[in-house]
């Protein structure tokens, strides 16, 4: 089989992510598409609106034909650690042979130029690099900085305007992906979708194709569900009707009173958090303990060095008990299993075939011995049950692989 692969969160599935899923299958003229899905909590540090086993259903009905967790460990890590977490747990799997994600490049060449470079890091670019962290940029702001000051002194046409792809979301996730395949020496080979409609933080529907934010802002702040009808397939919006229905969609507020709750009785726990530097456990704690709006409380926090989504991932990874785990050690390794989520006809094949050649164990329902990855993702489970009360703390026992 022709086995390709897609890493998505759909949260939740739109229409730009089935004119994906549909050009993934014309460009790589495969048999089959494996997706590797954040669980329960999303790489810009927030709970999924609906829970895994929803968004799977979503997933499956939309032409996916196997969906595969990504542990929490990486799901709620910068694009780095995100994009080699999906990348290594395809990668090990042994029959994937081509990954394809969007971009608003749409050119696979350009995004591996860049990869390469930053995979290798010449001497040069590491000192602008540090110059600018120094000045108090976050990083992802550094990064381009010194990419734009390293080429400027190129000649080289393949280089020219190359560092702007460092500006917007889907050409950085996209060069992680392309990183991770040349750090792994990866056979899977990469190919890119041009990403078309609303830009990915875009907060207004689209005529074209609407991002999961603005969905989600619809969903959630101005209760406009019958809004985004047509921005959503019939299967999906029938998901979020019954998700309505029980009132179960979940937003980053309904963690604020657990998270001043860890902040008044341990907050020992917040300087534990890797990403947590300089002080800051000092000022999440002062506006954690005296503020009464979570978006408010990320907005004061946040700063030219610490970015919105990476305040956002650190509360949420505080929520998760995240400071019980060597987190830094666990996300630099490659992927240790894969857990099954669901899966049709076609993925009943390929899970056959990845059973014969992969590296790492394949779980449709959970194993005596616990790794502490397993273990972290079988607790975001049980913390994300406090604010879905449609999930059961024991689900990932209870439950198993959604057949669709």
């Amino acid at each position: 089989m022709n086995i390709s692969s897609i890493i998505a969160e759909y949260n939740p599935l739109h229409k730009g992510h089935e004119y994906h899923i549909n050009e993934t299958k014309s460009l790589t003229k495969c048999d089959g598409i494996i997706c590797v899905m954040s669980g329960n909590f999303v790489q810009r540090g927030e709970p999924a609106i609906l829970d895994k086993w929803s968004r799977t259903r979503m997933a499956l009905s939309s032409g996916i034909d196997l969906v595969i967790e990504l542990p929490a460990v990486y799901s709620l890590s910068s694009a780095e650690f995100f994009s080699f977490g999906s990348v290594s747990l395809l990668d090990n799997l042994g029959v994937v042979d081509s990954l394809c994600f969007g971009s608003e490049s749409g050119k696979i060449d350009n995004l591996m130029k860049v990869a390469k470079l930053l995979q290798n890091e010449p001497v040069e670019y590491k000192i602008y690099l540090k110059e600018y962290l120094n000045l108090g940029d976050s990083f992802p702001k550094a990064r381009e900085k010194a990419l734009n000051k390293y080429l400027c002194n190129k000649t080289e046409s393949d280089f020219l305007n190359i560092s702007d792809l460092l500006k917007t979301s889907n050409n950085i996730l996209g060069i992680e992906y392309c990183k991770s395949l040349i750090k792994l020496n990866s056979k899977i080979t990469p190919f890119t979708v041009k990403r078309m409609g609303s830009h990915y933080n875009s907060t207004e529907l689209s005529n074209i194709f609407s991002s999961a934010t603005a969905i989600r802002k619809n969903i959630g702040e101005f209760k406009n569900l019958h809004l985004v009808k047509e921005h959503v397939s019939p299967s999906t919006y029938n998901i979020l009707e019954e998700t309505a229905a029980n009132n179960n969609f979940v937003f980053s507020d309904k963690m604020l009173n657990f998270l001043k709750y860890k902040i008044f009785t341990k907050k020992s726990d917040l300087e534990r958090i890797p990403d947590v530097k300089e002080g800051l456990h000092n000022k999440i704690t002062k506006h954690l303990s005296a503020d009464n709006d979570y978006y408010e409380i990320v907005n004061s926090i946040k700063s030219k060095r610490y970015t919105h989504t990476r305040i956002s991932r650190i509360l949420t990874q505080l929520f998760c008990g995240f400071e019980d785990f060597n987190i830094e050690a666990m996300r630099r390794l490659s992927c240790p299993y894969a857990r099954v989520l669901g899966f049709n006809k076609v993925g009943l094949q390929i899970l056959k075939q990845i059973k014969q050649h992969t590296k790492i164990p394949v779980y449709t329902k959970l194993p005596k011995q616990l790794c502490d990855t397993l273990v972290l993702d079988i607790n975001c489970t049980k913390y994300y049950s406090l604010l879905n009360s449609n999930i059961n703390p024991m689900d990932d026992y209870k439950k198993r692989p959604i057949i669709f």
